[in-house]
C-alpha cells in the first residue's frame, strides 16, 4: 500500500491522491467485501426455501413473513449498494486513466487485488482516444494510440472477448485521421472470425473517408462473390458504412438486394432511414416501411423511422416535413405515435418555426392524441427563448378548447410571457382563471408580474403587486426582495427593505447580495457596495467560493457601469489573484466601459477570461477590435483579432462577414477620423481574408470621407465597389453625389447627378436636401461678377 501511494504521489497532486485512494478503497469495500459475506446457506437464502408445512401457527407465520420482508430489503439494499459502487468504480477507473495513464491504472488495480476486466480496459481505451483527439501534437497522439494498442494486446493475451464497443472507438479515430497503416495494424491484432462483419464496416468506412474508389469497388466485388452464411451481416455493415459516408452510388445497388428485415437492431434501421432521407430516396424508404408493416414491426418503431426519414432531408421546408410525415402514415394506414408527434413539434421549434409546431399540436388533437403538460411547458420556453411572446394566447386557447387544464407551473410560464410583451391585463386575466380553477397563485407568479412592472419603470404597478401579495397572504421570497432592492432610489429605501427581510427570516441568497450591490452603486454609495462583500465574508465563513466570485463579478459590473473604473479594475485584480475567473457578463461590461487611451493590454487581459465561452469571447473580441478602430491605432492587433473572430465564427451563424460591417461602421462614426487608417484597414482585410467587402462596409467608408475632408480616398473607395463586384445603384450614386458636394467637387458631383434617375420622388427630395446643405448661396457681389463674365462671354461668341 505504501509503494502504491508513493507511486500515486509521484504522478498526481497530493489532494488528488488522498481522494483517489479513499474512493478506490471504498469501491473495493463495496464490490468485494459485500459479496464475501454472502453464501448459499446464509439465512437470507434459507428463508426463500421455507416450505408451507412449517407454518404451524399464525404467530409463526407472521414472524416468518416479517423476516422474509426484512431479508428481501437486505437483498435489495445490497444490490443497490453494489450497483452504485460498481458505477462509482467505473468512473474512478476512467479518472485514474486520465490522471495516471493506462499502464499505471492497470498496475494500481492489480495491487488492489482486482483483475482488470473488459469494462475497465474499454474505459482506458476511451481515455487514450480522448487524449489523442484533444492534442495537436502528433507525437503525443501517436503515443496514446500505442498505449491503446498495448491495452488491446493485453486483452487478447488474457483471452478476453474483444467486442466492438472496445475496439470501435479506436478504429473510428484512425479512420477520422486517415491513419491507414495503423488501422491495418490494429485490425490484424483483433481480427477474429466472429468479428469479420463488424471489421468490414470499419474497413469500408476507412476507404470511403480516404476516397479510394478502387478499394471500395474491390470490397463490393468480393462481397458479390462471397456465399458464406454470414453474407447478410457483411451486407448490413457495408450498407451502414455507405449510409455514414453518403455514398449513393454504391448504396443504391445494395439497397435493391438487401432484405431490410435482416437489420440487426432498430438503431441500425434508424441510421438507414436517416441516410435515405438525406439522399432523397423516397421510393426505397416507402418500400422498406411497407415491409416493416407487413412483418408486424411495432407501430412506434415505424413512426420513428418515418420521423428520421423526413427530418433528415435538408431540402424540405418545415411545412413539407410535416406534410410528408402525415402522408407516409396515411399511406400505411396508421396513426403516428404520440412520442414522434412530440418530436416533430420540437423539430419545428428548433428550426425557428414555432407556429408550425403549434399546427402539429392541433393535428394531434384532431387524431385523438393528447399532449402532456411538459410539452406545452417546452413550447412556452421556446416562445420565450425566440421572443415570440404573442403565441402564448394561441397555445392557451388550444389547451382550453381541448379541455386540458394548466397547473400552477403552466400558468406561471404563460403569465411570464404576457408580462414579457407588456400585456399586464392578460396576465391578470390568467390569475383570475387560476382562481376559477381553485389554483392559488404562488410567489413566483407575483414576482414575474412585479419584475415586468419594474422593467417598464412602473414603480407604482410593482408596489401594487406587493400589496396584492399581502392581500393574498403570499409571503415575499428572496427574489421579491431582490427586485425591490435593485429598484431602490435611495439608501433609506435599501435599509427599510433589509430590515423587512431580517424580520421575515428570508434567506439572504447570492441574488439578494447582488441586488444590494447594484442598489448601493446606483445610489452613489460605492463604499457601501464594496462593504457588502466584506460583511458577507465575515458573517459567512462557509460561503461557496463560486457564489462569492459571482457576487464580486456583479460588484465589478456595478462599479464600471457607474463610472468607478479604477475601483472596478481593483476588484477584478482581486478576483484574478484569488485564482478565480471574472463572470462573462461582468467581463463584457468592464470592456464596454474601459475606453480610455492606453488600455489595450488590459482589454486583452480581460478577453482572456472569456476564452472558454465562445459566444462571450466573440462579443468581447469584437469590442477590443472596435477599441482599436476608435483609437485609429493598433491596426495589427485589430487584424489579428479579426482573423480569430472569423475563424471562430465558422461555428456560429451570426458571426462572419457582418463583423466587417461593424468595424467600418465604428470607423465612420469615430471623431476625428484618419482616413489613412481606414484605407489601411480596407487593404488589410482584402489581403488577409481574401474577401470582398459588402456594400454596407464601403458605404460607411465613403461617408467617412466627408468629415475627414479627403477627396482622394473618396475616389479610391468608389473604385472598390467595382472591384468587389457591386454594381453602382441609385443609392450608391446618391451617396457619392452627397460626398462630392460636401467635399466641394461640384464638377464631379454634376457628372454623378446625371446618372441618377429623376422619376423617384424620395430620391429627388434627398438630392434637394443635399444641395441645400452643401451648395452655398452666392453673395450679391458674386452674382454681379457672374453676370459680367456671362455678358463678356456672349460678346466674344458674337
Amino acid at each position: 500500500m505504501f509503494l502504491l501511494l508513493l507511486l500515486c504521489f509521484l504522478l498526481v497532486e497530493e489532494d488528488s491522491v488522498r481522494l483517489l485512494t479513499e474512493d478506490i478503497t471504498s469501491c473495493f469495500d463495496g464490490v468485494i467485501d459485500v459479496d464475501s459475506s454472502y453464501s448459499p446457506n446464509s439465512p437470507v437464502d434459507s428463508y426463500g426455501t421455507v416450505s408451507l408445512t412449517s407454518w404451524e401457527t399464525s404467530a409463526t407465520t407472521t414472524r416468518l413473513i416479517l423476516r422474509r420482508k426484512e431479508s428481501t430489503r437486505d437483498r435489495k439494499a445490497k444490490y443497490a449498494f453494489r450497483a452504485h459502487q460498481t458505477r462509482r468504480f467505473d468512473q474512478l477507473v476512467k479518472m485514474c486513466g486520465q490522471k495516471l495513464g493506462p499502464d499505471s491504472t492497470i498496475e494500481i488495480l492489480t495491487r488492489f487485488g482486482r483483475s482488470t476486466g473488459v469494462k475497465d480496459c474499454t474505459s482506458l481505451l476511451q481515455v487514450c482516444v480522448e487524449k489523442a483527439r484533444k492534442t495537436d501534437d502528433e507525437e503525443v497522439s501517436l503515443h496514446q494510440i500505442f498505449k491503446a494498442y498495448k491495452i488491446l494486446e493485453f486483452m487478447k493475451e488474457r483471452g478476453y472477448q474483444i467486442e466492438e464497443k472496445s475496439y470501435g472507438v479506436v478504429l473510428s479515430y484512425l479512420i477520422d485521421f486517415g491513419l491507414v497503416q495503423e488501422f491495418h495494424l490494429f485490425s490484424d491484432l483483433i481480427r477474429d472470425a466472429s468479428l469479420g462483419p463488424s471489421l468490414a464496416y470499419y474497413e469500408m468506412l476507412l476507404w470511403i473517408r480516404a476516397e479510394d474508389d478502387e478499394k471500395i469497388q474491390d470490397l463490393c466485388y468480393n462481397l458479390a462473390l462471397y456465399d458464406g452464411d454470414d453474407k447478410s451481416s457483411f451486407q448490413q455493415n457495408f450498407l451502414l458504412a455507405f449510409c455514414d459516408g453518403d455514398r449513393k452510388k454504391e448504396l443504391l445497388p445494395l439497397l435493391e438486394t438487401f432484405d431490410i428485415m435482416e437489420v440487426s437492431s432498430m438503431d441500425d434501421a434508424s441510421k438507414v432511414f436517416k441516410s435515405l432521407g438525406k439522399l432523397s430516396l423516397d421510393s426505397v424508404a416507402e418500400r422498406f416501411l411497407l415491409t416493416f408493416k407487413v412483418n408486424d414491426i411495432k407501430m412506434d418503431d415505424i413512426s420513428r423511422f418515418i420521423f428520421d426519414f423526413v427530418v433528415s432531408n435538408a431540402d424540405l421546408a418545415v411545412e413539407d416535413v410535416i406534410s410528408k410525415f402525415k402522408t407516409l402514415h396515411a399511406t400505411l394506414e396508421m396513426v403516428p405515435a404520440s412520442k414522434y408527434y412530440e418530436k416533430l413539434i420540437r423539430y419545428c421549434c428548433e428550426t425557428f418555426e414555432v407556429h408550425w409546431g403549434l399546427d402539429v399540436v392541433d393535428e394531434m388533437f384532431k387524431v385523438g392524441l393528447l399532449l402532456s403538460l411538459e410539452t406545452f411547458h417546452y413550447l412556452y420556453a421556446v416562445c420565450e427563448d425566440k421572443k415570440e411572446y404573442h403565441l402564448v394566447h394561441r397555445i392557451y386557447s388550444t389547451m382550453s378548447s381541448h379541455g386540458l387544464e394548466p397547473d400552477v407551473e403552466t400558468f406561471r410560464r404563460m403569465i411570464n410571457l404576457c408580462v414579457r410583451m407588456r400585456d399586464f391585463e392578460g396576465a391578470y386575466a390568467m390569475v383570475a382563471d387560476m382562481q376559477r380553477l381553485n389554483l392559488v397563485p404562488n410567489v413566483s407568479i407575483y414576482n414575474a408580474i412585479m419584475a415586468g412592472f419594474f422593467r417598464e419603470k412602473n414603480i407604482k404597478g410593482a408596489l401594487t403587486v406587493l400589496k396584492q401579495m399581502q392581500g393574498a397572504n403570499v409571503q415575499p421570497d428572496s427574489h421579491t426582495y431582490s427586485y425591490l432592492l435593485t429598484n431602490c432610489t435611495c439608501e433609506e429605501d435599501i435599509l427599510v427593505i433589509r430590515g423587512q427581510m431580517e424580520q421575515s427570516d428570508v434567506t439572504f441568497t447570492k441574488h439578494v447580495y447582488m441586488a444590494m450591490i447594484n442598489a448601493y452603486a446606483a445610489c452613489g454609495q460605492f463604499e457601501k457596495a464594496k462593504e457588502v462583500i466584506s460583511v458577507l465574508v465575515e458573517e459567512n465563513k462557509q460561503i461557496k467560493l463560486l457564489n462569492l466570485n459571482e457576487i464580486k463579478s456583479v460588484l465589478v459590473s456595478a462599479l464600471a457601469s457607474n463610472g468607478q473604473m479604477s475601483d472596478a479594475l481593483d476588484v477584478f485584480t482581486e478576483i484574478k489573484q484569488a485564482g478565480c475567473v471574472l463572470e462573462p457578463k461582468a467581463a463584457i461590461c468592464l470592456m464596454e466601459h474601459l475606453d480610455t487611451e492606453g488600455e489595450l493590454t488590459r482589454l486583452l487581459e480581460i478577453l482572456e477570461e472569456l476564452k472558454e465561452l465562445l459566444h462571450f469571447w466573440v462579443d468581447g473580441c469584437i469590442r477590443v477590435i472596435l477599441y482599436c478602430v476608435r483609437r485609429h491605432k493598433h491596426l495589427k492587433t485589430a487584424i489579428d483579432l479579426l482573423e480569430q473572430v472569423v475563424e471562430k465564427g465558422k461555428m456560429e451563424a451570426d458571426v462572419g462577414g457582418s463583423v466587417f460591417d461593424r468595424v467600418f461602421c465604428e470607423f465612420a462614426e469615430t471623431e476625428p477620423r484618419e482616413m489613412q487608417f481606414g484605407m489601411d484597414l480596407l487593404q488589410a482585410v482584402k489581403m488577409k481574408f481574401n474577401t470582398r467587402l459588402s456594400r454596407k462596409s464601403l458605404d460607411f467608408l465613403l461617408s467617412a470621407c466627408i468629415s475627414a475632408n479627403d477627396l482622394r480616398s473618396c475616389f479610391l473607395i468608389w473604385k472598390e465597389y467595382k472591384e468587389a463586384g457591386l454594381p453602382y445603384n441609385v443609392l450608391s450614386y446618391v451617396r457619392m453625389y452627397q460626398v462630392l458636394l460636401a467635399l466641394g467637387d461640384n464638377k464631379s458631383a454634376e457628372g454623378i447627378l446625371n446618372k441618377i434617375p429623376t422619376d423617384d420622388y424620395h430620391v429627388n427630395l434627398v438630392i434637394q436636401a443635399s444641395q441645400a446643405k452643401y451648395i452655398k448661396a452666392d453673395s450679391p457681389d458674386e452674382k454681379k461678377n457672374k453676370k459680367k463674365k456671362k455678358k463678356k462671354k456672349n460678346k466674344v461668341v458674337g
